[in-house]
């Protein structure tokens, strides 16, 4: 409790966490704009990996501060491992210790209304750059480029999103490609793009933040480009701090208080009982990369796996810097 006997509530903006200082600059950016939307939320953020404050250490903070409950929203777009099991994981911890502190978990931003009206908006503005003015939207692919996971539920959401802009927006064709993990990779995705016909194609990052993964899908792009002059090739923007998805973030919070959030995680191999770190299907609810956690923007880029098994099993095939 507050000093004043007011019943204040944290609210903690959960991030993976990047090696990319832009990242991090932008994700503090994010935060600071939700605070500002959320008076009367004591909010603060946190990190699984690559940089401080970790997610614990945002924990810790509010409960200095002296909240009586958390709200915990990941600062994510899909429900990924990250969200389904790493951020409760580190929850859970906070609240075995916490027993005082409710805390509770707002789900990811998913395919939301106001996140599909952001991209279109990041990709009408870059076709307003366009050079050439005589192309047809009908004559141009729109290429959705994920984070690319090793769940296939997550990797769905990205051709959902295509075919949704595809169709809202009146492009001739649209296909997917992703940063990593999962196939096709951006080069490859956009060599076969360019088979297909069309005389423009636009690149769309769907992303929330820039990082290395965002830098690699442009400096691809611009390598394919060169490949073919005959085409246009245009880069849109991520998504980032687009004011609509900031009011997605609030709209998460507001489901919270309204106790109508959707469990993240309808297809979810970790269903069962999360609290008490329980086994469901065989994959034991455990921390992630804790070798890796907090380092990154200081400098510290080199980390192992130790071999013995420590390295969590649906990771281990599929992290690479971020």
């Amino acid at each position: 409790m507050s000093e004043n006997g007011a019943d204040r509530a944290g609210l903690l903006m959960c991030g993976h966490g990047s090696r990319d200082v832009d990242a991090i600059a932008e994700f503090e950016r994010m935060t600071r704009a939700v605070r500002a939307r959320a008076p009367g939320y004591d909010v603060d953020h946190g990190y699984l990996e690559f940089a401080r404050p970790m997610i614990r250490d945002g924990l810790e903070a509010l409960k200095r501060r002296g909240v009586s409950r958390i709200l915990a929203l990941p600062g994510m777009l899909f429900a990924a491992g990250h969200v389904k099991n790493d951020i409760p994981w580190e929850l859970n911890s906070f609240a075995v210790d916490n027993p005082g502190i409710a805390v509770s978990y707002g789900r990811d931003l998913a395919i939301d209304p106001n996140l599909l009206r952001a991209a279109a908006d990041r990709i009408e503005a870059a076709l307003a750059q366009a050079a050439n003015t005589e192309i047809e939207r009908a004559e141009t692919l729109l290429m959705v480029i994920g984070r690319g996971t090793s769940d296939p539920d997550a990797n769905s959401n990205i051709a959902k999103v295509a075919r949704m802009l595809w169709e809202g927006m009146g492009f001739g064709w649209a296909e997917i490609g992703f940063s990593g993990v999962a196939f096709p990779r951006v080069t490859q995705a956009l060599e076969r793009a360019v088979r297909l016909g069309f005389r423009r194609i636009v690149v769309f990052p769907y992303f929330l933040f820039t990082g290395v993964l965002v830098k690699r899908i442009y400096s691809e792009t611009d390598a394919v480009a060169a490949r073919h002059p005959e085409l246009e090739f245009i880069k849109a923007d991520y998504l980032n701090d687009h004011p609509l998805v900031l009011d997605s973030f609030i709209e998460r919070i507001a489901e919270i208080g309204r106790g109508t959030n959707a469990m993240n995680c309808s297809l979810c191999k970790y269903r069962s009982q999360v609290i008490g770190y329980e086994a469901d299907a065989g994959a034991p609810q455990a921390g992630h990369h804790h070798h890796v956690r907090g380092i990154g923007t200081d400098g510290d880029h080199h980390h192992h796996h130790d071999g013995n098994g420590h390295h969590h099993h649906h990771h281990a095939h599929r992290h690479e810097p971020e």
